[in-house]
């Protein structure tokens, strides 16, 4: 089995959020269980060189693009066994930052998803699947069925198109895309790529891949529903039986509190109570009053959709609880300011880190008592895998992949992992918090007993690997082949 991966950022080349972590570990996986697996993502100009000393030249030519042909390089290299393709082109990725918003990043990736096809002679690499990822590639199925449906070595080529967040889909005028790739007009329609006078990226992956990929089995039905389903959910329906869910995982190599060279102190299940000590160091570090209170943690990016207005709702309730709140993340500026002056009318009690900073990051899981997440929706989320893995226990809304990966604590059985609500409700969430800090104080036997299940639980992508390879497989009728054998 032969897959190409194709996104928009890869851990730990370039990283804004949980896609960069799912492209950077499960072709790792995918590649322990048997697979020819690649990756192909832009070469950024902000890319972590830091991680690239043999990344080699493959070739550079014209790329038909347009009204004529731009140049397109190509660059390799192999990294944990896994070899990665960098599409080169100054004038496409040298900007600062990774994504600008503008309507020039449908130009950009309109480039990204023709070069994915055209570098396939290239790099001598024909797949037997290509997996997209988000809006960004959702025009390299499209392509694939339409315009190099007639070439035997790409009509083989099966695809795959993971939705990690629906909300967003990749707007941009018909005319500004369909002309650099020679789309024809027939297929803006509602049936193809067309979306309210638009042409959407996100709609050429769910209407043109053979199979559709969400990143929880929570959030693959909820976005067949109005509510979740950003005006996508009659089209989900349609497909539904094309429509599955398979929980991400996290890289449990990486993210180990045992190893990880971000911490000063390492533990374990066994020795979980060194969590102290990191938390006095964070303290200082960060200038909090060194006490033994709860200390709460957010690492996120700060948007409605991580539910920070509902945080703004009861903020001064949480802090009456006489906790310690930290929060490392970039977002919206309302909630930014709010955060600030939160931290100067509470000093000690409250600190914002405005950063993008992994290590950073890695020591706020490691020191925290308790990982906030309440979010509005959440396809997956891996932070707060990352802090169960770390030993802090999420306080959660049950949604998407929250619902699938924390177990409310139930106190008449001792059982669970978290503390988790329903509704998207301020109040319910705030409760939720009171109960954690109170079993926090009042208990700490049983948040040991807690701390150690939330330790133990499994968030490694050999689980969700084996159920991607089967889902390969089972496009090219390798499960029914065997059955009918037997």
């Amino acid at each position: 089995m032969k897959v190409l991966f194709c996104a928009s950022e890869c851990f730990p080349f370039v990283k804004t959020g949980g896609l960069a972590d799912v492209v950077g570990s499960l072709p790792k996986e995918l590649l322990k269980q048997g697979v020819d697996v690649r990756v192909m993502i832009p070469k950024y100009r902000v890319i972590d060189y830091s991680y690239i000393t043999a990344m080699h030249h493959i070739c550079h030519y014209q790329l038909p693009f347009g009204g004529g042909s731009v140049y397109c390089g190509i660059d390799a290299l192999e990294y944990e066994g896994v070899m990665f393709y960098f599409i080169d082109n100054l004038a496409m990725f040298g900007h600062d930052g990774v994504y600008t918003g503008d309507e020039q990043e449908g130009y950009r990736y309109a480039f990204f998803c023709r070069a994915v096809l055209d570098s396939l002679p290239k790099i001598d690499f024909f797949p037997d699947v290509i997996h997209c990822n988000d809006w960004q590639t959702g025009l390299v199925p499209a392509l694939l069925k339409t315009q190099y449906a007639l070439d035997p070595d790409y009509a083989k080529i099966k695809t795959v198109y993971t939705i990690h967040n629906l909300r967003f889909q990749g707007l941009y005028r018909w005319d500004k895309i369909a002309s650099v790739l020679h789309i024809d007009g027939r297929y803006f329609t509602p049936d193809g790529l067309e979306f309210y006078g638009l042409i959407s990226f996100m709609k050429g992956g769910l209407v043109y891949s053979d199979r559709i990929t969400t990143v929880s089995p929570t959030y693959a039905n909820e976005i067949t529903m109005p509510y979740f389903g950003e005006r996508l959910d009659g089209l989900l329906c349609a497909r539904r039986y094309s429509l599955s869910g398979i929980l991400n995982g996290i890289d449990t190599g990486s993210y180990d509190p045992h190893t990880d060279a971000a911490l000063s102190e390492h533990y374990s299940v066994r020795n979980p109570k060194v969590k102290k000590i990191l938390k006095t160091k964070l303290q200082q570090e960060l200038g909090l009053a060194e006490r033994d209170v709860p200390m709460i943690s957010i690492v996120s990016r700060l948007t409605d959709q991580k539910g920070l207005d509902l945080i703004a709702c009861v903020l001064n309730e949480i802090l009456s609880l006489d906790v310690q709140f930290v929060v490392v993340g970039l977002g919206e500026q309302r909630y930014i300011d709010m955060l600030r002056d939160a931290q100067r009318r509470y000093p000690g009690m409250v600190v914002l880190c405005a950063v993008l900073d992994e290590k950073l990051a890695r020591r706020v899981y490691a020191a925290s008592d308790m990982y906030l997440m309440p979010s509005q929706f959440e396809p997956c989320g891996l932070s707060q895998m990352i802090a169960m893995r770390y030993g802090t226990i999420p306080i959660v809304r049950e949604t998407g992949g929250l619902k699938d990966s924390v177990v409310p604590y139930n106190k008449y059985t001792d059982e669970g992992t978290g503390f988790c609500f329903a509704n998207y409700n301020a109040h319910e969430m705030l409760y939720q918090i009171e109960d954690a800090v109170r079993f926090w104080r009042n208990d700490p036997a049983m948040w040991d007993r807690l701390v150690h299940r939330a330790m133990r639980e499994d968030f490694s992508w050999k689980a969700s690997a084996k159920k991607y390879l089967a889902l390969y497989k089972e496009m090219f009728g390798v499960t029914r082949r065997k059955k009918s054998a037997q």
